[in-house]
């Protein structure tokens, strides 16, 4: 069976800067991969071009049967992307945020059902009707998690989505990763906290400067252990 997501010596850089040096990845349906390391390992720019927002310098890259660098907007229609900053309209509420993708996406009736459920899981129901402007940064990222994981996508890509969130919204993170898995999706999430990655996810990935330093099943970064070797990858 073909993989959902498969990234083949992706290069990606920034005028003198090369933020991705070769990366290679395999991500078939119903399985969770984490991308590990520091900041500025490349996890995000990576992320970034997986979603269908940044051309990739060289290499291939074929989301849900899709060539990003042919056909970025049929990538992006493909995928449910949360990015590591932005990505909220300030003067937009929750409820227009879901009504605008439900619109773009052409999702069928019904789908007000399944954003209430969303809202609800991940405590933003409460606050459905005000706008993003005054939201702290935790629950801009619990509404952009909602937001792509919304339309039930091929391909989730959630690019830090623990950072600043509480308890809760951790476990409705987790939940929202073990349903799209159970549906057939792969899911890639991007973090520097290992604890979390490694519980989300089945397959971990480390970077380093923009290459891939290591691959392994998430059970071999757990535990003490685990985290010695992963301050080893990345030091």
């Amino acid at each position: 069976m073909e993989p959902v997501l498969k990234v083949q010596g992706l290069v990606v850089d920034f005028g003198e800067v090369r933020a991705v040096d070769g990366f290679d990845l395999s991500v078939g349906a119903g399985t969770s991969v984490a991308l590990v390391g520091r900041n500025g390992a490349g996890k995000s720019t990576t992320m970034r071009v997986l979603g269908g927002v940044l051309p990739p310098s060289s290499g291939s890259v074929v989301v849900a049967g899709v060539d990003a660098a042919r056909d970025p907007a049929r990538v992006r229609a493909a995928v449910g992307y949360c990015p590591d900053v932005g990505g909220l309209i300030p003067r937009a509420t929750p409820w227009e945020h879901l009504q605008l993708a439900a619109r773009l996406r052409e999702m069928a009736d019904g789908w007000e059902e399944r954003a209430r459920d969303l809202l609800d899981r991940f405590e933003l129901a409460g606050v459905a009707d005000r706008i993003t402007a005054g939201f702290s940064h935790g629950m801009g990222r619990r509404l952009s998690v909602v937001l792509a994981a919304f339309h039930e996508p091929r391909v989730l890509l959630l690019d830090e989505p623990f950072d600043g969130v509480d308890p809760l919204g951790v476990d409705a993170t987790m939940e929202v990763v073990r349903q799209a898995r159970a549906t057939g999706a792969a899911v890639l999430v991007s973090t520097h906290l290992l604890h979390l990655a490694v519980e989300a996810c089945n397959e971990a990935v480390v970077l380093k400067a923009g290459r891939v330093v290591a691959a392994a099943p998430a059970s071999e970064l757990v535990g003490e252990d685990g985290r010695e070797r992963y301050r080893t990858l990345i030091s």
